[in-house]
């Protein structure tokens, strides 16, 4: 896949594009739908697949203070909509000069003069240009006008509810992984390296462990998951922590991870969590016996699981 950075850097024309635009936050099932109708009818008329999404997030802009949290970064965006197939990913800077162009300039001078679409597939509730004034409908208007056919693609529904990242969001806020597994069309996974923690797992435990640092935005619910973790082209079953431990009394929240049957040292290995399910909230145990004793009820919970539970890891 090829992957454009700012309209600045898009100086050559495709043949027949068929283009998708969006946040594409988290790449979910809605999304998904999106994205392989832009593929099959890329493959129909012999043309190109591209998808348009922007850095940062506009709502990072348009609305600070509402400190939205994003699900995926533009690295893990990238891989995941490069994954589905998308020949070209546009991404545009947006900043408040973009929030400003009106929705007929949009379409002018990006859509028209810039990309040359010949086909635009977006969801139904699509909104884009100034103050989100321009439409659905308009963009089919203007395609009358400078060629190019437009299609709206209903949302997804999950038993009623409709698939966006606001509810995906407000799942993994509740601990819901696999719940929001069943959104994503895959496990909610974060990745990050290992730093080296206080050595509290293996000395006072006797349950060794990996803490990481992750770049991501949102994380889980603080409490412990059944987990699965990719590390070298392999997948390893474990049970992972998200929380301040406050057994130890600490303050900051820490994500660690155990492994099953695992002895290697992960230290300075870049490693993905995958969560399958939540086993319960974080809690404060009178001594370390009694936290010792209930990690390994967790584990043992948590191998269940997992011999049960196999969403999609990507």
């Amino acid at each position: 896949m090829e992957i454009i950075r700012g309209l600045e850097a898009l100086n050559k024309s495709y043949p027949n594009t068929v283009l998708t635009i969006g946040n594409f936050d988290g790449v979910h099932l809605g999304h998904q739908k999106i994205i392989l109708e832009v593929l099959k009818r890329a493959e129909e008329i012999k043309g190109t697949s591209m998808a348009v999404t922007f850095e940062p997030h506009p709502m990072k802009v348009l609305a600070p203070e509402r400190k939205i949290r994003i699900l995926t970064t533009l690295e893990e965006k990238a891989k995941l909509i490069e994954k589905i197939g998308i020949n070209v990913l546009l991404c545009i800077n947006f900043n408040k000069e973009f929030a400003n162009l009106l929705p007929d300039d949009f379409i002018e001078d990006v859509l028209v003069k810039k990309i040359n679409a010949k086909e635009i597939i977006v969801g139904t509730n699509y909104a884009f240009g100034k103050n989100k004034k321009g439409t659905v409908e308009l963009l089919r208007r203007r395609g009358e006008k400078y060629g190019f056919r437009v299609k709206a693609v209903r949302n997804v529904r999950i038993d009623g509810n409709i698939v966006s990242s606001s509810s995906i969001r407000s799942l993994l806020l509740k601990g819901a992984v696999y719940e929001t597994s069943i959104f994503l069309g895959r496990a909610y996974s974060i990745e990050g390296s290992v730093i080296k923690g206080k050595g509290r797992g293996k000395n006072l435990l006797n349950v060794p462990t990996a803490n990481i640092t992750t770049p991501l935005e949102i994380a889980p619910k603080e409490g412990v998951y059944a987990v699965r973790v990719g590390f070298n082209n392999s997948i390893y079953e474990g049970v992972a922590n998200i929380g301040k431990n406050p057994t130890f009394g600490n303050t900051e929240v820490s994500y660690e991870v155990h492994l099953f049957n695992f002895s290697s040292n992960l230290l300075r290995q870049d490693i993905r969590i995958y969560f399958i399910d939540r086993l319960r909230g974080e809690r404060l145990f009178p001594d370390f016996l009694s936290l010792e004793k209930h990690i390994r009820n967790d584990i043992e919970r948590a191998k269940e699981i997992l011999s049960t539970k196999h969403p999609k890891l990507i």
